[in-house]
């Protein structure tokens, strides 16, 4: 495969079904969406049946903690040798343009791998691919399991570039009729449409070139007001951060033993320019299950004179109060926990944003027992659903501008996990090409 080293980006040579494959069963959503609505993936294996599918390459994150686990990692694992060996995934070489249209929005994109030696997911990384929120450790093992002896990865992983003038991916766009069509289909489940084109040599040469200009130093010092000394962020971590994590991971304790030249170097990622006008910036709320102490009394303990809590008749009326919020006091909605709908305010914040406040909170809450598990999921009206159930309690948090993130990032490194979401849940990444990792 053809390596970029200055701007670390593989060529990659892609898996993809093969033609008669029906395409609506083979793509499943990102393995780690509507983990606590089990019922979507009931559906999921309805649709899918005996079919060729994704979903049986994949570990829906639904299913972590629960009754056979290793088993279905050795299934998982058995099905890609299979799909292997029956030819029903077939090789080619290049990059893929990507087209997602969901709810009147399209976005852009492109497959290609990116190098894990130039990427750093540590705290105050400097490298040229860098995590934009916490990476938690405690959560590779499992994805390690699944990833580790795996002969094929399949990636929800989106990443983010900083294109303002729409050079690298926009042109793909306006020339895809010149472009061989591999797959257009409708997703299943309400989540839009997916078509993917191959990338002639000439137009991957003006990708490369075009990457390459974002990446030459005195263009980022210029961008972002700061030092020709600055290291340069090229590849922000859009969605997926810990499946590169995880990725990274894996390849650190290989590269001993395998040396430098081989796939596990490389990880497949679809990237993406913030600028794009089908991508919008979505917050993560966070729900509580199985409340074991009392919420408000905790609060009050850890912010003190500085936590105060107005009741709203509606979840409406907490969200206007949350999304309009200015000034020193931070805002955040808070649904259930033996009231309704209310506004958390807290003064004198520890943390620049109120995601990370309250994660900061919940953590320490989490740790003490006070509650089962907590989720993080999209959409207000699944936040209000879920939070309302009794003994649950629900954190709703207003969006990040996706102009802020690269900007953020460089300044002052890694946001609180969970900070944004690229869209909401049935808007993510689903698995449709492979490439070979063993």
């Amino acid at each position: 495969m053809k390596i970029i080293s200055d701007i670390g980006i593989q060529i990659p040579q892609v898996y993809l079904p093969k033609a008669g494959t029906d395409l609506k069963k083979w793509a499943v959503i990102a393995c780690d969406q509507f983990t606590s609505e089990p019922e979507y993936w009931h559906d999921v294996e309805k649709i899918v049946g005996d079919a060729p599918s994704t979903l049986n390459l994949t570990f829906p994150e639904v299913h972590l903690e629960k009754p056979g686990e290793e088993d279905r990692i050795k299934s998982i694992q058995a099905s890609m040798n299979k799909y292997m060996e029956e030819g029903i995934l077939q090789p080619r070489d290049g990059l893929v343009y990507v087209e997602r249209t969901v709810g009147g929005k399209t976005r852009k994109g492109i497959v290609l791998c990116l190098d894990l030696e130039c990427y750093d997911f540590t705290k105050g990384s400097s490298s040229l691919i860098r995590a934009t929120e916490g990476t938690i450790v405690d959560r590779l093992p499992p994805r390690i399991k699944v990833r580790q002896g795996a002969a094929m990865e399949l990636p929800h992983i989106l990443v983010l570039i900083d294109d303002p003038q729409h050079t690298v991916i926009e042109p793909l766009s306006a020339a895809k009729t010149k472009l061989e069509k591999l797959y257009d289909f409708d997703l299943m489940l309400d989540s839009g449409h997916l078509a993917g084109y191959a990338v002639n040599a000439d137009f991957e040469n003006q990708v490369v070139e075009a990457l390459r200009g974002l990446a030459k130093p005195e263009t980022f010092s210029a961008k972002y007001g700061i030092g020709k000394d600055e290291p340069v962020l090229l590849f922000a971590m859009g969605d997926g951060n810990h499946s590169l994590a995880t990725a990274k991971a894996i390849w650190e304790k290989m590269k001993p033993q395998v040396g430098m030249d081989h796939p596990s170097r490389y990880a497949l990622v679809e990237i993406e320019n913030v600028h794009d006008e089908g991508l919008e910036f979505e917050p993560i709320h966070r729900v509580l299950f199985g409340l074991k102490k009392d919420l408000f009394a905790e609060l009050q303990k850890t912010f003190g004179a500085n936590f105060s809590y107005t009741e709203v008749a509606t979840g409406e009326e907490m969200i206007q109060r949350v999304d309009a919020a200015e000034g020193e006091k931070q805002a955040i909605g808070l649904v259930g926990g033996g009231k309704k709908f209310g506004v958390i305010e807290i003064a004198h914040a520890s943390s620049n944003l109120a995601v990370g406040t309250i994660q900061a909170f919940l953590d320490a809450f989490l740790k003490d027992g006070g509650a089962e598990k907590i989720d993080y999921v999209h959409g207000e009206d699944v936040v209000e659903r879920l939070a309302l159930q009794a003994g649950n309690a629900g954190f709703y948090l207003a969006g990040m501008h996706k102009s802020e993130l690269f900007k953020t990032v460089i300044l002052d490194g890694a946001l609180p996990r969970k900070t944004f979401s690229m869209g909401e849940a049935r808007e993510k990444r689903f698995y449709m090409e492979a490439r070979k990792i063993a």
